[in-house]
């Protein structure tokens, strides 16, 4: 299982890629599972990296065998929350987390390069949330984007299963960047670099900002504002170069 997920550091940038581009990158549950447990981990990167190998991102979930008995409502929530758990280990990461996608990212794939911070797409990908179609309840995937997409995208996606363009998806708010093929790396490269030429506790603090601050009314998050400028700005790694403004 391993071998399905490659990990690899460069300095302060830890990449991940989803290794099983025979069945297009489709994650098994032991897939699932092991990407929860490396986000879990991770402390030490500045930036991570989410990458499929070969020419898709992520076709979904991998089937699993049927059960022999059909499981019961506690025993199938139960199964489900590795995903649940993946996704929060995204959002979780102390480290701003980039989806960088080439081809297809359906379902499970779409929820993964959705629910990263930010999202890098060449011209060629293409994404859809399938389930509908499939008479599958779609809440699973749709956890993963509610505080990306307005309402009517989010529901326009669910219940059309439209296949988008990585053009589309970026008007929809699901994709950051979208460039041909042979620029995308360029892109990822120049983000890098942006991030690594802050401070950590800026880095790490932007994030944690952007995230919480959305479930808070407005004067609390201007308070905490207040709180995690003055936290950041007078930290060893900015005093030096702290300044008035």
């Amino acid at each position: 299982m391993a071998d399905e997920i490659l990990t690899a550091r460069r300095g302060e940038i830890l990449d991940i890629t989803l290794s099983n581009p025979e069945r297009g990158n489709a994650a098994s549950d032991g897939m699932v599972t092991r990407l929860g447990d490396i986000l879990e981990a991770e402390t030490e990167a500045r930036v991570v990296i989410l990458r499929g190998a070969g020419d898709d991102f992520c076709m979904g979930r991998a089937s699993p065998p049927p059960p022999q008995t059909p499981p019961d409502a506690h025993q199938l929530r139960k199964m489900h929350d590795i995903v649940f758990r993946c996704y929060s280990a995204v959002r979780k990461t102390q480290a701003p987390v980039v989806s960088v996608v080439k081809g297809r990212a359906y379902g499970f794939g779409c929820a993964l390069a959705s629910v990263a911070d930010m999202t890098i797409a060449a011209d060629d990908a293409t994404f859809q949330v399938p389930e509908f179609a499939h008479n599958i309840m779609p809440t699973m995937v749709m956890s993963s984007l509610v505080d990306r997409l307005s309402v009517k995208a989010l529901m326009y996606m669910v219940y059309t299963s439209k296949v988008i363009s990585a053009e589309r998806a970026m008007t929809l708010g699901l994709v950051n960047d979208v460039a041909p093929k042979d620029q995308v790396e360029g892109l990822v490269d120049a983000l890098c670099a942006s991030i690594l030429k802050a401070s950590r506790p800026a880095v790490l603090g932007v994030k944690e900002y952007a995230l919480s601050a959305q479930a808070i009314d407005t004067n609390k998050a201007v308070n905490y504002a207040r709180s995690i400028h003055a936290l950041v700005n007078t930290s060893s790694d900015l005093r030096a170069n702290f300044k008035k403004g």
